[in-house]
């Protein structure tokens, strides 16, 4: 590489990435910049620095070769620059380079066209036996060019009215197979019972066993004659993803008819489809809720993919009210470093760098509203003290076989969640030790209720514990 170095960077030919510009160690990056770290992994014998400066390359201006029309821009401005490489500790092989792209790179308000650059050819880029993006800085500079959240944290409690506690919601269950009457029964039972919101799943949309218009009809009977009962706002995640934004459109326009706060969508849909629906939720005035269908396929793998982190930057700033972020203690993926990283991406204004959490940058909101992280996926009551710790009140407790699986039937595992969270609620307000505390809080709560009594004595001893797979590399952590 030290030969290629001296050559003149217009040379024809094949010449390394490196020494065409794309690797430049002196760079101080702006302040309109969008930076990224990357997680390279290069193939045996490949250069990290090569390795690094052709993912700057490849994910900007360069191609395998010397282009005479790179005269004709200024192509020191457009070129990406890689302008630190670190080691990623107790992982040899394993490189964070650390790259820096002009704002004029990318279209205004459009995270299509942020990702097709970022992550769009350099991922099957021969000379990488791995490549994983692990954080963005999105610049305040970009940042004002998009919408953010249709409503936010703070106008989703004044349209609830509901403060100072968490939310409480449940997935119907089974996902697939029910009618559309016994569907709205489940939903009607799950609010009655105490919780704030009920959800379509992610796999639910318009089958023969349950049309999507039957399914909204009958859920937000349930729905109404829940608030009735109850005198509070309630509501049902109807889930309009669809093969087409016709179709989408369609299903969000009949759930705002009837009445419906929120509607929900899957990240399937793409990225283009889910800024068009918060457009639609924002000028509606209807909640969205994004479920993360799919986000494990290239989110979780190590060395591969995208950090969840990156993909929840990308999503608050589509604009979505509600975004599933894990739980730790449930039965899905989940570091408790990590989450609580995801959380802060969501919903602080202003992220410092904690490599402990896995925030590699800095980074302002200025302030944008804050995304509602949804916490769900194998929880249940007895772990209601241990929620509230990690994840305090601007989150939604979704417990869906802790609610309908409860074995006094679905409202009375309902108000066994409401309890229990009333009660850690209260121990906490009172300054009490959530942690050293919380089981003799809920023992204590469930003398006076039945239903948590059942649910404590059913669920209380179960647990999903297993080394989670993406943990922060700020210290050295176990392969496996």
């Amino acid at each position: 590489m030290a030969e290629e170095t001296e050559r003149d960077r217009w040379d024809p030919g094949v010449q390394s990435y490196a020494s065409m510009g794309y690797y430049a160690p002196d760079y101080v990056p702006s302040e309109t910049d969008v930076l990224a770290v990357f997680r390279v992994t290069p193939q045996r014998g490949v250069d990290p620095i090569e390795a690094a400066a052709a993912v700057a390359g490849e994910s900007s201006t360069a191609t395998w070769t010397v282009v005479w029309t790179d005269r004709l821009t200024a192509h020191s401005k457009y070129q990406a620059k890689c302008y630190r490489i670190d080691e990623v500790p107790g992982r040899p092989g394993e490189y964070f380079a650390y790259i820096a792209y002009d704002l004029d790179l990318f279209e205004e308000g459009s995270i299509t066209n942020l990702t097709s650059s970022i992550i769009g050819n350099v991922f099957g880029f021969k000379p990488l036996l791995a490549l994983r993006l692990e954080d963005m800085r999105i610049p305040v500079a970009y940042v004002k060019t998009f919408q953010g959240p249709p409503h936010g944290t703070v106008m989703e409690r004044e349209y609830l009215n509901k403060y100072g506690r968490p939310l409480l919601g449940a997935t119907v269950k089974p996902k697939l197979g029910l009618s559309a009457r016994n569907y709205g029964r489940v939903i009607y039972e799950a609010c009655k019972g105490g919780l704030d919101f009920t959800k379509d799943d992610e796999n639910i949309n318009s089958q023969p066993f349950m049309r999507w218009r039957d399914r909204y009809l009958f859920a937000m009977e349930g729905v109404n004659r829940a608030m009735a009962e109850t005198g509070e706002i309630k509501g049902h995640y109807l889930n309009v993803t669809a093969a087409s934004m016709e179709d989408m459109y369609e299903r969000a326009e009949f759930a705002k008819e009837l009445g419906s706060v929120v509607i929900m969508m899957d990240l399937t849909v793409g990225y283009t489809a889910m800024q068009s629906m918060s457009k639609w939720a924002r000028r509606n005035g209807v909640l969205l809720h994004l479920h993360r269908a799919g986000h494990s396929t290239f989110t979780r793998q190590k060395t591969h993919g995208v950090s969840f982190r990156v993909l929840a930057k990308w999503c608050r700033l589509i604009g979505v009210d509600h975004l599933h972020a894990g739980t730790v203690v449930g039965k899905l993926e989940g570091d408790p470093a990590t989450t609580r990283g995801f959380y802060d991406t969501l919903r602080e204004n202003h992220i410092p760098t904690e490599p402990g959490n896995g925030i590699f940058f800095d980074q302002d909101w200025a302030s944008l509203p804050g995304v509602m992280p949804v916490a769900s996926g194998g929880i249940h009551a007895g772990q209601m003290h241990q929620l509230l710790d990690l994840f305090g009140d601007d989150v939604i407790l979704q417990f869906g076989g802790g609610t309908i699986g409860h074995p006094l039937g679905i409202a009375a595992g309902a108000e066994a969640n409401r309890v229990a969270l009333e009660a850690v609620v209260k121990a906490r307000n009172e300054g009490r030790d959530l942690l050293k505390e919380g089981p003799d809080v809920l023992r204590t709560a469930a003398s006076t209720c039945r239903s948590l009594e059942v649910a404590l004595s059913t669920w209380g001893d179960v647990t999903f514990d297993y080394t989670s797979t993406d943990a922060p590399d700020a210290v050295p952590t176990p392969s496996l």
